[in-house]
């Protein structure tokens, strides 16, 4: 848990008059005298540095973030926070200070098969956040390993089901399904996942040369297709202009006189 400045400040001045008031008991004393209060002479310094150890061991604060699940003699409590909260010393502790604000997970599955049996390395994150602090406190020992190797699992399981062109093409659909199963695995630790994200799909070298070669071919056939099209979209054009010089009619050629001399 973060450094608790108010209490800090609260020791400072209790412990700085129970000093005095060890050191100047009739001053101190007199003063309190003035102030209407009637204590033993031998009173106020032991009283002001007890108040400032319970300040010490009692008085926590948690920050906005941040939520503190406490035990009373081990068993479950409360859930403190943020702020200031007062604990009881010996009977309660803090076992653990759960961070609510959206976090990421970086996870990778290398060499894995997909369902056409191609080895790819597939890079992933995962955004998420504590919705639950008591179940994630108390349902799991080490809620960010779990989701990490739960996310794995996941990720591993969705490959070993599609097919690359799948991974490669559909990507958001991709992410929602990865979403959804690590969601199912999490959710009983009180965690809701946000989103996942494949950032990086990588394929061996030599398959990457041959769907590139692939998409050669593939985009000179295109072309070769488009070339024959429009050879016959030209032949036809001839052709119809030959039929239609054909169908006209002849004209008479203009007779010739002859003048005699």
């Amino acid at each position: 848990m973060s450094p608790n400045p108010i209490s800090s400040a609260i020791v400072v001045v209790l412990a700085g008059l129970g000093a005095l008031a060890i050191a100047f008991p009739h001053s101190v004393v007199s003063t309190l005298a003035l102030a209407g209060l009637v204590v033993p002479e031998m009173l106020p310094g032991p009283l002001l540095i007890g108040l400032a150890v319970i300040v010490v061991v009692a008085l926590k604060m948690a920050n906005q973030w941040e939520r503190a699940v406490v035990l009373r003699a081990g068993k479950f409590r409360s859930v403190k926070g943020p702020g200031l909260f007062w604990i009881v010393p010996i009977l309660d502790s803090i076992t653990a200070v759960i961070d609510t604000r959206l976090r990421t997970t970086q996870f990778i599955a290398e060499q894995t098969l997909t369902k056409d049996t191609v080895p790819v390395d597939v890079d992933a994150i995962i955004f998420w956040m504590v919705t639950d602090v008591k179940r994630a406190a108390l349902e799991v020992a080490s809620y960010g390993e779990a989701i990490a190797w739960a996310a794995q699992t996941s990720l591993r399981e969705m490959i070993g089901a599609a097919d690359l062109a799948v991974l490669l093409s559909n990507r958001k659909a991709a992410d929602e399904e990865l979403r959804s199963t690590i969601y199912a695995k999490t959710a009983d630790w009180g965690i809701s996942v946000k989103s996942v994200e494949i950032r990086d799909v990588k394929i061996p070298v030599a398959l990457q040369n041959a769907m590139s070669r692939q998409a050669q071919a593939e985009r000179e056939r295109q072309a070769r297709v488009i070339l024959g099209a429009a050879e016959a979209e030209i032949a036809h054009s001839f052709a119809r202009g030959g039929t239609k010089l054909r169908r006209q009619p002849r004209r008479p050629a203009p007779a010739r006189h002859e003048h005699a001399v």
